[in-house]
């Protein structure tokens, strides 16, 4: 079986803080996606493709995807878990340091105005506190520091996060239903839909519209509201990390997803 498995998302697809995490490096074989993967027989271990990195907003999450779906061949399937509203995918002038010399994620943790917040989430953390400063350096480095400082500040808002994320979920939703690549979507949290009990569709008739072109049948919810995986596990009381749900959160979870996915790409 030579088929490729490509999975998206952030950290909890990247599997951040699972029993292999190793400082960020490489992606987990703990997280839920690569667990799937297996337990589905879609792939062999080597191929399995994560394109998930830690931090990252749905933009970065679907240009990732997409980048690799158009460079891979032999695609077994497509699973994505979309991530927060408040992040950002920008394309900065060149750097070496960037993502392909280019690409930066933005996250309101890289601003000054968040950075009480963060060392306060990570106190529990030294491994993880040394890697945001090294990150902080980073984007002092590459200008994306004053860059992010100036959005957050000024332009930053939810319903453009929000148009941003479900333009991003519709785009690679399109273009793998044009090459006909099965997939599942699911999500880390149910804000990518609603702001407590109210539904980001319901804001205006062109968000209404927007969120008609998303094909909800290709979804697993993990409750009601659309929950996502992370308010799950929290509401399930799971051990966690700092941040994050640890191993067997994971794997419960893709218990609870493989009806649906078989249901969605069909059984191996």
């Amino acid at each position: 079986m030579n088929k490729k498995f490509i999975a998206g998302g952030c950290s909890f697809t990247f599997g951040h803080e699972l029993s292999d995490d190793n400082e960020g490096k490489t992606p987990s074989k703990q997280s839920w996606a690569y667990v799937l993967s297996q337990e589905a027989n879609c792939c062999q271990p080597d191929n399995y493709i994560c394109t998930a990195r830690p931090g990252t907003g749905n933009s970065g999450i679907a240009r990732r995807v997409f980048n690799a779906v158009a460079n891979t061949k032999d695609i077994s399937c497509v699973v994505v878990m979309w991530s927060f509203l408040s992040r950002y995918d920008w394309a900065m002038p060149r750097h070496s340091s960037l993502e392909h010399t280019r690409w930066a994620t933005i996250s309101p943790w890289d601003t000054k105005m968040a950075s009480e917040e963060r060392h306060t989430a990570l106190a529990g953390s030294e491994a993880q506190q040394e890697q945001w400063k090294q990150r902080d350096d980073l984007l002092i480095n590459t200008g994306v520091k004053p860059f992010a400082d100036t959005i957050y500040k000024h332009a930053a808002n939810e319903y453009h996060e929000t148009y941003l994320s479900w333009k991003s979920i519709i785009w690679l939703q399109n273009i793998l239903e044009k090459k006909k690549i099965p997939y599942m979507f699911t999500l880390a949290d149910n804000s990518l839909f609603y702001k407590e009990f109210d539904q980001h569709k319901d804001q205006d008739p062109f968000m209404t519209a927007l969120h008609n072109e998303i094909d909800l049948t290709k979804w697993f919810f993990f409750g009601e509201r659309n929950m996502g995986f992370n308010q799950w596990a929290l509401l399930n009381e799971y051990e966690r990390g700092i941040t994050h749900p640890l191993d067997k959160a994971h794997r419960d979870a893709v218990k609870l997803m493989q009806p649906k996915f078989n249901e969605i790409i069909g059984g191996k």
